[in-house]
């Protein structure tokens, strides 16, 4: 039986600077995303769309939610297939198209993550497992784009 499960919060546009949307120009892309009990995320539009580049963009955001939704079943996977995860970094990357007949996408996330497993432990399982977190991850299946994975296993002290 499926369960379901809500995730409230707010995003709130800053960015009036006295007249709105008058004009293209006249206002900041600014916004700040909140949830009860939770600390705020400051975010704008991508800086190539006049947008903030000291705060979150949207297209960061989704490809941190894939890379933070793998990372998360990998854990859990690795964890059940008897692997000591010891270290994991993801250095992500998303893609973005813009085009103006068919509308701006992401067309692909590719996750690279650097995993350090136990020195005794099996470096091909580990990579196997990552086979098996997209059929898992809620984010994963939700989104269109392509998601690439591109793991790297290393044994500590190996």
């Amino acid at each position: 039986m499926a369960r379901e499960h809500r995730y409230d919060l707010s995003v709130e546009w800053t960015g009036n600077r006295g007249a709105g949307t008058e004009s293209y120009r006249a206002y900041g892309r600014e916004y700040v995303i909140s949830a009860e009990g939770r600390p705020p995320i400051p975010g704008s539009s991508d800086p190539a769309f006049r947008g903030d580049p000291e705060r979150w963009n949207p297209e960061q955001l989704l490809v941190a939610a894939v890379s933070a939704c793998h990372k998360l079943w990998y854990l859990h996977l690795a964890s059940e297939a008897g692997i000591s995860v010891l270290a994991y970094r993801d250095e992500a990357i998303g893609k973005m198209i813009e085009d103006a007949k068919a509308g701006d996408r992401i067309t692909e996330v590719i996750l690279r993550p650097h995993v350090t497993i136990r020195a005794t432990d099996d470096a091909d399982l580990a990579l196997r497992v990552h086979h098996d977190v997209p059929a898992r991850c809620a984010i994963a299946n939700s989104v269109k784009c392509a998601i690439r994975h591109e793991p790297v296993i290393v044994r500590a002290g190996v």
